[in-house]
């Protein structure tokens, strides 16, 4: 169990690869927008800043997506941003921290960041340094929280309100089956389906919160706000985005999906059907075979 939990936490970005990656290269760095367009970074910032929510997808292990979320923050200036990494309960505490004179580049180290099994702080502390001044908000769910929506369901575990993001409704049959297989994959095959369908609930509760976390760092930050999560989580199609627009439908959200690219791949094949509003690719970050010694 405690092998599927900490998995769930990197499963749709890294296929819980080791974090102890090596550094990838910029290159490739070409930008898809609407249409398959080809863009700058100074076009996409430029449409991004006509957004009221960006939620800025990544692969968590691969250092180039943090440094270009640090820069993409800093040139978007939101109000509020909000991370998948910090844990909802940590949130009130930030903002004492930051009150008190705390540095938003030591924040990782107060919220004891290296226990919970993200990436080296180094990597995601730039990110927390552009957002100078920003409402800082934790989408993070709590274990209790994850092993009730595996075992009750996303609706039960959520409580009051579930009706609201569409979690008292059941995905559609192919849509689950997509995300089970995707789940299956991710523990190199060896995750029987039943669990498959609990870790589905799961990623379902863990969506539907980081809408409210970003939401509640724009509303709190009173402007435009920045999701930083995994790419799955930012699919327009079934992450976040899809919550948000149940729950504030006239409010433009924009995502970027931070992908990495296979070598000698065509960037505008692999561009075509992803489910996000941009695509910025990147080289691949070379890590352990993750399914070595999965038993």
């Amino acid at each position: 169990m405690h092998r599927i939990f900490s998995c769930l936490a990197l499963l749709l970005a890294t296929g819980c690869a080791s974090v102890e990656a090596e550094r990838p290269s910029e290159s490739p760095g070409a930008i898809f927008g609407p249409g398959g367009a080809v863009l700058s970074e100074a076009e996409m910032v430029a449409a991004l800043e006509q957004a009221r929510i960006v939620v800025l997808g990544e692969v968590h292990d691969n250092p180039v997506h943090h440094a270009r979320q640090a820069r993409l923050v800093g040139q978007l200036r939101p109000r509020g941003i909000a991370f998948e990494m910090v844990p909802d309960a940590s949130e009130e505490g930030i903002q004492v921290f930051l009150a008190q004179g705390g540095a938003p580049g030591s924040i990782g180290p107060a919220i004891g960041w290296d226990r919970m099994g993200w990436p080296d702080w180094k990597f995601y502390a730039p990110i927390f340094e552009a957002a100078q001044g920003a409402y800082i908000a934790g989408g993070g769910v709590a274990r209790s929280g994850i092993r009730a929506a595996m075992e009750d369901g996303a609706a039960i575990a959520y409580g009051a309100g579930a009706s609201t993001v569409g979690l008292d409704r059941p995905l559609d049959a192919a849509v689950r089956i997509e995300i089970e297989d995707e789940m299956i994959a991710a523990h190199c095959n060896k995750l029987p389906r039943r669990a498959a369908g609990g870790m589905v609930e799961a990623q379902r509760l863990r969506d539907a919160r980081f809408a409210n976390a970003v939401l509640r760092a724009g509303s709190e930050g009173d402007g435009r706000a920045v999701l930083i999560t995994g790419n799955g989580h930012a699919r327009t199609d079934r992450g976040v985005p899809a919550y948000l627009r149940l729950v504030a439908p006239d409010m433009t959200v924009l995502s970027v999906g931070m992908i990495e690219l296979a070598p000698g791949a065509d960037p505008a094949a692999a561009a075509r059907g992803l489910p996000f509003d941009y695509v910025w690719f990147s080289g691949q970050t070379k890590r352990p075979d993750p399914c070595a010694g999965f038993g």
